[in-house]
């Protein structure tokens, strides 16, 4: 029962069986009368058993032949029924969508995204799994991480950029009027910054500035945070300077709750990737969502806006 014949050839013995003659079932299945019997024939060989007593006018199963046929045909069922459900996946977007995200992304971002798929999918479901961790997406079954880094993913990740992710320099206005306001990166270190310790180098901050080359400063925090939105709490408390995604501070800056620094200087620029398990087809419900955050971010990040300087990208 290994050969790769097996399956075809238990789809011709159910078919001869239920019309009742192997003319008959060639007839539907479009092969010759011959190739029917032939199937039949391998198949009682591979087994060792006969399957059919054959005369002019009947066919008759055996005991074997009996057995065989209703367990095939129970089977060959639910091996269509299979197909039927893939195939109603593969042509419009259902089921459940597993996304991957920071807790800040998610929490500031993708509600707005997943409002607008399921508006246009109401027979998609999403589930959101926001934790400050790299998943492993085949084992948790995760269709779809989300992550902001500033190199592309590991070249074993089947990835897609989705998009810019511009982390801005601020301070709430009365950390500001207590302590000044810094002009260059050098100047931070006269300043309390406020260490996010999740970062690779939570105390260096790169910067460019405009014609000049990339230059880096090292803080000496005296408060560190492991949570994006925690620590903007901490700068909307005026605990002191902090380095955030502009998603995050995006609404603080347009409202005048948080102030931006360092216009003249552009801090490192991250991007933001859509990884995906190592499938060679997506389904709908992977590629509408796709389509979905990259139209959030299409030209710009629409949050962007809101966190630019009057005098527009630093």
């Amino acid at each position: 029962m290994s050969r790769p014949e097996t399956l075809s050839d238990l789809a011709v013995f159910v078919a001869v069986v239920d019309d009742g003659s192997f003319t008959s079932a060639a007839d539907k299945l479009g092969y010759s009368k011959s190739m029917v019997s032939k199937c039949v024939n391998r198949l009682e060989a591979g087994l060792g058993s006969r399957l059919l007593y054959r005369t002019t006018r009947r066919l008759h199963l055996t005991e074997a032949g009996t057995a065989l046929y209703e367990t095939s045909r129970a089977a060959l069922a639910a091996i269509e029924e299979a197909r039927s459900a893939v195939s109603k996946l593969q042509g419009a977007p259902r089921g459940l969508l597993k996304v991957s995200a920071s807790p800040a992304f998610g929490t500031v971002v993708l509600p707005r995204v997943v409002a607008r798929l399921r508006k246009e999918h109401p027979d998609l479901g999403v589930e959101l799994i926001l934790e400050d961790r790299h998943v492993d997406l085949v084992r948790e079954g995760i269709d779809v991480a989300l992550r902001i880094t500033g190199e592309p993913p590991d070249s074993t990740m089947v990835y897609r950029r989705l998009g810019p992710n511009r982390q801005v320099v601020c301070a709430s206005p009365g950390y500001l009027k207590a302590r000044g306001i810094p002009r260059t990166p050098q100047d931070l270190r006269e300043h309390d910054c406020i260490a996010h310790t999740q970062r690779a180098n939570p105390r260096l901050w790169e910067f460019t500035a405009r014609g000049a080359a990339r230059a880096a400063v090292r803080i000496e925090p005296k408060l560190s945070v492991t949570n994006s939105l925690a620590l903007r709490s901490c700068a909307l408390e005026g605990l002191g300077i902090v380095e955030l995604n502009s998603y995050i501070v995006a609404a603080d800056l347009a409202s005048g709750r948080l102030v931006r620094v360092l216009d003249g200087y552009v801090p490192k620029e991250l991007s933001i990737y859509g990884i995906f398990p190592g499938r060679r087809f997506l389904a709908p419900k992977v590629r509408v969502f796709v389509d979905a955050m990259v139209a959030a971010m299409t030209p710009e990040p629409y949050w962007d806006a809101l966190a630019q300087p009057k005098g527009g990208r630093g």
